[in-house]
């Protein structure tokens, strides 16, 4: 674990430290040969969009990326009244419903009946993508020519982006996947291949196969603070034909913003583990309260 978290460290500092390099070069002589202003989007020394930044969705899409009402919580969090009871959402898939297969939404629907059982993230596990977007945690992008990082406070979670490896196919399957990056135009896309099947789109339960499942994200600026983010997912395995969610990302624009620590490992460990704790031993690390 202290390897691990050394290496997330290395990387993160260095893509840190390669980002504000990059940003530190004057743009000013390329914006000026696209007649941008300042009041236009910012723009890197390659007149890319400046993606740098914490970036933060202000949504429902993690309770419910199709449309849903306002709903009770889990049978164990009744007495915490409208605390952990579920949001109402709007809805973010073009259409309005995931077009699962024949079949395949009976499976959701069980997931969602079960879902603080069988949620991964219930168990601070990797949320995958898209759904790390859109949980209610912010997340970091770090921006350069060759590679760009994107780093979530959920869980430590991260992913590397290779920018200018197009050819480079996922050797394994993991849990954030394999992310080639490209430019369209001024549109940041990913392809995301490479996911294995154990994360959920959101609390509801709606599911993928994994493997099979192609991810493709395109981020675009409208303004210095604001992207357009859809996702595109192809999965012949679940669903009759690719769908597609958007939404807004905001930017975090506190001069105090940052990534803080949500390593919720510890948070579940009694949930997992709890069983096995001796007779008479205190419930958590008996340091921390417990309220």
């Amino acid at each position: 674990m202290k390897t691990q978290f050394k290496t997330m460290f290395a990387v993160a500092a260095t893509a840190a430290a390669v980002s504000a390099f990059w940003l530190a070069q004057d743009a000013t002589e390329v914006q000026a040969q696209n007649g941008m202003s300042s009041a236009q989007i910012p723009r890197t020394p390659d007149g890319k969009p400046n993606l740098n930044g914490i970036w933060q969705t202000m949504n429902a899409a993690n309770w419910s990326l199709e449309p849903a009402e306002a709903r009770h919580g889990p049978l164990a969090a009744l007495e915490a009244g409208a605390h952990l009871a579920f949001p109402p959402s709007v809805g973010y898939v073009e259409g309005g419903t995931i077009p699962y297969k024949d079949g395949m939404r009976e499976q959701q629907q069980e997931n969602m009946r079960n879902w603080l059982q069988r949620d991964p993230t219930t168990q601070c596990k990797l949320p995958g993508v898209p759904r790390a977007t859109y949980l209610p945690y912010p997340f970091q992008i770090f921006q350069a020519p060759d590679a760009t990082l994107i780093s979530y406070q959920f869980a430590g979670a991260d992913r590397i982006v290779h920018m200018d490896r197009p050819d480079l196919e996922a050797q394994v399957d993991s849990w954030m996947g394999h992310n080639n990056g490209s430019w369209d135009g001024d549109t940041l896309v990913i392809d995301v291949t490479g996911q294995i099947a154990d994360t959920w789109f959101d609390r509801s339960g709606h599911y993928h196969s994994g493997w099979d499942m192609h991810v493709q994200e395109r981020y675009t600026m409208v303004d210095a603070n604001t992207i357009d983010y859809s996702a595109t997912i192809t999965d012949p395995n679940t669903f009759e034909e690719p769908w597609t969610i958007n939404m807004k990302l905001y930017r975090h624009q506190d001069d105090n913003a940052m990534l803080l620590e949500f390593k919720c490992v510890e948070f579940v460990e009694e949930l997992i583990y709890g069983h096995l704790r001796a007779p008479g031993d205190p419930i958590g690390d008996g340091v921390t309260p417990i309220y």
